[in-house]
């Protein structure tokens, strides 16, 4: 299945988004705390009870050693969980390894990835046939100048394989699958599509696919880092992925030599998004071995999870973002997202 979010999309559809056309998406079950509580009758003395939804913030976490050791059977007893530097009180603590996960794998099909997008299309369909399970399902998607749904979500790794190798570099330079500027086609003009719409891609898939799932949410960026032309900033991307509680991770993969001597800079920005949704970036240059061993420890990370379940005692919901933060021990160096938006109730 192949749907385009293409620039016209982008550009005339998606700030809608940001408005009135999101707000008539249902909220995700992990984009707390949301009250739906039932307004108090002032002329009906005979209302005995009030029903209260009880409002929880989910936390997924890993846990690792002074080594870089994946840390497992940890117990509730093992870690505090504080907002915006308040202790709270845990509800739940439970070990997420073998629990359903929903993953999105966002492919980058620009010209800076020319030289690198085969290596991507191997390794990735074999993370994916030994990752997913029959309880887990996964979407495929791959942005340039449009942001293309290349898969919708399914169980099926052959299925995602598929539709991955036949994931193409768009340059929209009309000369072919070359790269633009480099003798293989055009550079777009004003006006015209152009650029890498990474941080577009991560919106969307935030809003569109992952804000109504449920339970364990990872998505993996194969990618070089650098954006251009998106609608949206690294932030609002950032915020999506916070708001459907999603963890980021990107794979760096970058053929540095595509760059000649105009720099590099994609780093930062991956490094950001990853940290503050609690993923991780790894840097693995154009290297197989490296990428292997990439997806490899992501794959080790995405089961080896914690979640932490509380409620929060700042009731308002003021839609501010609340700053959280886990620890479990001296030493334990603990990978969670930054925090998360405390999102008033929708009209």
């Amino acid at each position: 299945m192949r749907v385009c979010w293409g620039v016209a999309a982008l550009m005339l559809g998606v700030p809608a988004l940001s408005g009135t056309a999101r707000a008539q998406l249902a909220p995700s079950p992990d984009a707390p705390p949301v009250s739906t509580a039932p307004a108090q009758p002032e002329d009906d003395q005979s209302v005995a009870t009030l029903k209260l939804q009880v409002n929880l913030v989910d936390m997924f976490f890993t846990v690792k050693d002074k080594q870089g050791n994946l840390v497992p059977h940890l117990t509730k007893s093992d870690c505090t969980v504080s907002e915006d530097k308040t202790p709270q009180t845990l509800k739940t603590f439970v070990a997420e390894t073998h629990q359903p996960l929903t993953l999105g794998i966002l492919l980058d099909t620009s010209g800076s990835q020319y030289r690198v997008l085969p290596l991507e299309q191997d390794v990735g369909s074999q993370f994916l046939e030994r990752v997913l399970q029959k309880q887990d399902e996964a979407f495929l998607l791959s942005f340039d100048v449009n942001v293309d749904l290349l898969q919708d979500f399914t169980n099926s790794p052959r299925m995602l394989s598929r539709a991955m190798s036949k994931a193409q570099i768009n340059t929209a330079g009309g000369g072919g699958g070359g790269i633009p500027g480099a003798g293989g086609g055009t550079v777009p003009t004003i006006g015209a599509p152009k650029g890498t719409l990474l941080y577009d891609a991560v919106f969307l898939a935030s809003n569109e696919k992952m804000s109504q799932e449920t339970g364990r949410k990872a998505m993996i960026l194969l990618t070089d880092g650098e954006d251009e032309g998106s609608v949206h900033r690294i932030q609002e991307a950032i915020a999506a992925a916070q708001k459907s509680n999603v963890i980021c991770y990107t794979i760096l993969i970058a053929d540095r030599g595509f760059y000649g001597g105009f720099g590099y800079s994609g780093y930062s920005a991956m490094k950001k998004l990853t940290e503050e949704t609690g993923g991780r970036l790894i840097d693995v240059g154009n290297n197989g071995k490296k990428l292997e061993d990439a997806f490899q420890q992501i794959e080790d990370e995405l089961r080896t999870q914690y979640v932490a379940t509380y409620t929060p005692s700042n009731t308002k919901l003021d839609g501010t973002f609340r700053h959280v933060t886990v620890e479990c021990g001296d030493g334990m160096k603990v990978q969670v997202r930054k925090g998360y938006f405390a999102t008033p109730p929708q009209d």
